[in-house]
């Protein structure tokens, strides 16, 4: 690897850290002016879209965070433990602004049904079956992993034997395996943020949604870019 790699790298996550920190500002401003638009229509039901990702979502980002914080034990680059530190922290946010919102719309933080269930849910043009194309996220559609959505598993998580393996490495091997589940893992987060807005205007909602896609979208290009240079 050249040193041109690196820097060009760096240039990147500047980037895209730039890129996230706008979003956070962005998000920050939607989600005050979200409260207050929100203040003046009824909540989200327990059974509701709004309800169900908030609930599957936030199991997704705590897996995220999971794995951040083991990879950030097992190796010593920097720019895995800057990238991994920025998702557990962003993630872990997001996660309890979510939490938040369940509590203030009065509805259990326990799902009622099945995993994904939310996608049964018909698009607001009417269409209960469009998915996304990272694997294409759909109430018939099979997710990143090859697992039907709805069928009790979200697309791109890890399975306990990825969390395992990742547990059991160190150094280049445990960024390898953590690139490469939270690609998956990101893409699988941005199908779902992107099937929410086919199903939602509440405002809390789609202004955290278009924030996940937009700062995980720059992430998957960065860690596609730090995987290629281990595969060199």
């Amino acid at each position: 690897m050249t040193g041109v790699e690196p820097a060009a790298a760096k240039s990147r996550w500047r980037l895209v850290t730039a890129g996230v920190i706008a979003a956070a500002l962005v998000l920050t401003v939607g989600l005050a002016g979200g409260w207050m638009l929100a203040a003046r229509g009824a909540d989200p039901t327990s059974t509701s879209a709004e309800a169900g990702f908030a609930r599957d979502m936030q199991t997704h980002h705590d897996q995220a965070v999971q794995m951040a914080l083991i990879v950030r034990d097992r190796t010593d680059d920097p720019e895995i433990r800057s990238l991994a530190y920025d998702i557990a922290t962003s993630q872990a946010q997001q996660s309890g602004q979510m939490y938040a919102w369940l509590n203030d719309w009065g509805v259990p933080q326990a799902r009622p049904g099945a995993v994904m269930q939310w996608m049964s849910t018909p698009t607001l043009d009417g269409d209960a079956d469009r998915g996304h194309g990272h694997g294409g996220v759909s109430s018939t559609s099979t997710s990143s992993d090859g697992s039907a959505a709805g069928s009790g598993v979200m697309p791109g998580m890890a399975s306990e034997e990825d969390l395992e393996r990742l547990r059991n490495s160190t150094g280049s091997d445990a960024e390898t395996q953590f690139l490469t589940l939270m690609i998956a893992h990101h893409k699988g987060g941005v199908d779902m943020a992107e099937a929410i807005l086919d199903r939602s205007t509440h405002p809390l909602v789609t202004t955290l949604a278009r924030a996940i896609v937009f700062a995980q979208s720059g992430e998957i290009e960065y860690m596609e870019s730090l995987l290629a240079q281990r595969a060199t």
